[in-house]
């Protein structure tokens, strides 16, 4: 038997003043792409905001829809957006928030699995790490350096025998 151990770091801020000026307005643009969600079900807003190489800003939210799963994360919505009008500026970093009128969102959300797929696929496009910032309504912001902080053992394109 042979362990296999993978670490991940996370570099965490208490305060977007900690941050560069390039960062906290990414943070900016993610939560304002927050409040244009379409979440009447679950009520929790999420914003994605994405900075090509080429410095465009692409802004995504979730967008749900009464026929579950049917709906969209706001990460694939702004991924893919970026994938289908930019298909060959790489992503330089995103941004990720979250916030409820129910109830305070204090924590960095993580995106979901399909999204960080996504992710990995845009890395791996363009063999280029993509920093990913988090931050909930409030709180801590997280900084990771590449999508390998969540998705330390990914699906790769040589699964498929290509």
């Amino acid at each position: 038997m042979e362990i296999i151990k993978k670490e991940s770091v996370i570099h965490k801020y208490n305060s977007q003043t900690e941050l560069t000026e390039e960062e906290q307005n990414l943070l900016l643009k993610a939560k304002e792409a927050a409040k244009n969600a379409y979440a009447p079900y679950s009520k929790f807003n999420v914003g994605c905001a994405l900075l090509l190489e080429n410095g465009e800003i692409i802004l995504g939210n979730n967008q749900e829809n009464i026929a579950y799963p049917s709906g969209l994360c706001a990460e694939r919505t702004a991924i893919f957006y970026a994938g289908a009008n930019f298909p060959k500026i790489p992503i330089e970093s995103m941004a990720i928030t979250a916030f409820s009128n129910n109830y305070e969102v204090n924590q960095p959300v993580m995106p979901c699995g399909a999204c960080l797929q996504s992710v990995s696929e845009f890395e791996l496009k363009f063999s280029k790490p993509i920093k990913i910032i988090l931050q909930g309504n409030t709180g801590p912001i997280y900084i990771a350096d590449g999508i390998n902080t969540f998705l330390p053992f990914q699906f790769f394109i040589k699964e498929l025998g290509m």
